[in-house]
């Protein structure tokens, strides 16, 4: 049975963009393999991978992206940056509850008013610094150091005092 014999047949069905296996290679291009294979034994270093970008020549091209993150790890990433901002928040709230009772303590503003701002900045300098500092490394290990920063950097003031006060 041929293609124009089927039940849903439509103008422009024999065009060769829309055949299922992409299209083919040609002389001056290596044949390609879906994303995440890997060509082994004899001729696998004239196939390419597809995620490996080709010149001119047909010659792969390394590339210098780095590994892409999948949705789920995505959504885990923005889950966690909101997680601290929050935190962001939190020490801004206790802080300055807590400027009202740092004079009982005997707390200097010269020392507190520093400690406080650095407490204010702690959440989002992890933050860049976990993204920055593990850009290279596998993405467990991004969320281990991103995790481990949610339970450090815990908005103390806050929870102990909360925004009212007791």
């Amino acid at each position: 049975m041929s293609r124009d014999d089927g039940a849903l047949s439509w103008g422009g069905d024999d065009d060769p963009t829309l055949d299922v296996g992409g299209p083919r290679p040609t002389e001056n291009q290596p044949p390609r393999l879906p994303d995440g294979f890997v060509a082994v034994g004899r001729g696998s270093e004239d196939v390419a991978s597809s995620d490996e970008a080709t010149d001119d020549e047909g010659d792969a091209v390394a590339d210098e992206t780095g590994p892409q993150l999948g949705n789920v790890a995505l959504v885990a990433l923005g889950l966690l940056g909101g997680v601290y901002l929050l935190f962001t928040v939190g020490w801004i709230i206790g802080g300055l509850r807590l400027q009202e009772i740092a004079p009982f303590l005997n707390l200097i503003p010269a020392a507190y008013v520093p400690a406080f701002w650095l407490a204010v900045a702690a959440p989002a300098i992890w933050f860049v610094a976990s993204l920055l500092l593990t850009r290279g490394r596998a993405t467990w290990v991004r969320f281990v150091w991103l995790v481990a920063g949610a339970v450090l950097l815990v908005p103390w003031p806050f929870i102990m005092i909360g925004a009212v006060g007791q």
